[in-house]
This record gives structure tokens, C-alpha cells and sequence, in this order.
């Protein structure tokens, strides 16, 4: 009987055409969430929440993409060993033991060193530019932190800050149901296509200053300036909140972004100032100072 060849190159790359056909028609069928790991910050036009959006879910697919490479990897190889190396009817006893493997000890030291060091290398480089701070932004905002709510602040162009414009916000009010009263939340307004940089205070203790859809959050702490820097690049209302257990209404610690037009957020401005919401509040206001939200106000701390 003759012998069985192994397939030829050529009848290999044949049968992997329509395997690479079909994975490029199942890409090409997926929404722009599913090709971003479905991460929010995207919408089917494709343009993305600021312009990190895309470094951050890039670097989310990939990391994944990898490790689920290594895991089939894994897998198929305890599966061979399981299948390969099973106890045939009529044996008994112990295989043959066998202290190490070169081939195999260099394969699973160099591999993971590999894996570490480029996963390693690929984080520590969008890092790096995401936390790269405008020197000069188009908008300077100060953000506080405080339990449980947020006050914005749009600092001006005076060396007293005396031009800039504040609004203080109260915690969502909670309604005893899932649902929860959120129109009097805190709104943070934005300008699309402009250049940001926030400034994160704490008034009291550790807070996360964190819009989900720009796939960010960053650490606010007392007496420790924290920065943020970024370009949002999409008009539209998003969802923000405190990422950090900070007590006992930590879940009503939200707020509202707004990314509107420059001439809107010029009009909003114009708003603060007309209700006489201008100059510098960093000393103006402690903790808990306004309404908290549930219908009782709350003294100041002097």
C-alpha cells in the first residue's frame, strides 16, 4: 500500500483562501462597536468621542487579540498532550519521566518574555501620550471633586482668574428606584474640535473624574493637582461620574458632559456671567456647602 504524502504547499494555500475570504467577510460585516471591542465612545459614523478614543481601543482589541492567540495556543497544546498522551488500554505504571526539555524550557521562557515586554512597550507608549498636557489649550477648566457632587470651573484669560465663570453642581437625587432624578445633575460644556485641559481638584478625599465614552478616567486628590489633556471630537451629550469609592453616596456622584458648537459654548458662558457666576472659587466653597441634593442643606466647614 503506498504511503500517504502531506499535502503540498500549493493545496494549503488553497484550502487557507476561503478560511481568509470568510474571516474578512465576518470583519467586514461588523459594526464600528464590534470592531472596537465593544467599548462605548463610538457611533456608526465612526468618529470617535475625542481624538484618544481610538489609541485607547486600539490598544484594548489588541492586548485581546493576543492574549486570546496565546490562550488557543495554550489550549491546542493541552489538548494534544491530553489526547497524544493518554493511558493506552493495557498499560500500566508511570510514563517515562523526563526531567526537562531544552526546545520546550527555551520556547516558554522567550515566548512570554516576548509577550511582557511588548505588551509592556505598546502601553508605555500610548500612556505616554495620553498623558501629554496641552501647554496651551484652547479651554482651561477646573474640575472639584467633592461628597458627592462637581463643580466646574472655566478659568479666563486673568492672571486673578477675576474673568472665569463657575457653576456648582448636587448630587443626582435618588428616587428609591432604579431610576434616578437627573436633571439637576452638574453639566460640564465642552467645545467640539478644540483643545482641553482639565484640571482635577479634590475638596475632601479621593475622587475619579471619569467620562465613559472617552474611554479615560484620572485620579483627583486633596491638596494634589491632577491634569487632563484632549480634543473632543464629536458633538453629543455623554455620561460622567466618580469611578472612586468615596462614601456613602458614592453611586449619586454623576454629571453630564456636553460637547456643543464653539458659538454654544460661548452662549453657555455668557450664561454664568449673566447670573454673576464669575471669579475664582477655589477658596470660596468647601465641601458640602450647597444643597446635597436630598432637599437639606448643609453647612460649610469654616
Amino acid at each position: 500500500m503506498p504511503l500517504k504524502t502531506a499535502p503540498s504547499r500549493r493545496r494549503l494555500r488553497w484550502a487557507a483562501l476561503p478560511v481568509g475570504i470568510a474571516a474578512a467577510l465576518v470583519l467586514a460585516g461588523c459594526s464600528t462597536s464590534e470592531l472596537h471591542g465593544f467599548l462605548p465612545g463610538f457611533t456608526d459614523d465612526g468618529v470617535p468621542a475625542t481624538n484618544r478614543t481610538d489609541m485607547v481601543a486600539g490598544l484594548w482589541v489588541n492586548s485581546w487579540i493576543v492574549l486570546l492567540a496565546v490562550g488557543v495556543v495554550t489550549w491546542a497544546l493541552m489538548l494534544w498532550a491530553v489526547i497524544a498522551y493518554r493511558r493506552r488500554k493495557g498499560q500500566t505504571g508511570l510514563p517515562v519521566q523526563l526531567r526537562y526539555n531544552m526546545p520546550i524550557e527555551i520556547f516558554y521562557t522567550i515566548v512570554p518574555l516576548i509577550l511582557v515586554v511588548g505588551l509592556f512597550s505598546f502601553t508605555a507608549r500610548d500612556q505616554t501620550i495620553l498623558e501629554t498636557q496641552y501647554d496651551d489649550p484652547d479651554v482651561s477648566i477646573t474640575a472639584f471633586g467633592k461628597q458627592w457632587a462637581w463643580d466646574f470651573q472655566y478659568n479666563g484669560e486673568e492672571d486673578d482668574n477675576s474673568d472665569a465663570v463657575w457653576t456648582m453642581g448636587v448630587q443626582v437625587e435618588d428616587t428609591g428606584t432604579i431610576e434616578r432624578n437627573a436633571e439637576s445633575l452638574p453639566t460640564l460644556y465642552l467645545p467640539v474640535n478644540k483643545t482641553v485641559k482639565i484640571e482635577l481638584q479634590s475638596r475632601d478625599v479621593i475622587h475619579s473624574f471619569w467620562i465613559i465614552d472617552f474611554l479615560y478616567k484620572k485620579d483627583m486628590y486633596q491638596g494634589r493637582e491632577n491634569f487632563w489633556s484632549f480634543t473632543p471630537t464629536r458633538e453629543g451629550e455623554y455620561a460622567g461620574k466618580c469611578a472612586e469609592l468615596c462614601g456613602e453616596y458614592h453611586s449619586n456622584m454623576l454629571f453630564n458632559v456636553k460637547v456643543v458648537s464653539e458659538a454654544e459654548y460661548e452662549n453657555y458662558l455668557d450664561t454664568l456671567r449673566d447670573e454673576g457666576q464669575t471669579g475664582d472659587i477655589d477658596e470660596a466653597y468647601d465641601r458640602l456647602q450647597n444643597n446635597t441634593g436630598f432637599g437639606t442643606a448643609v453647612e460649610g466647614n469654616d
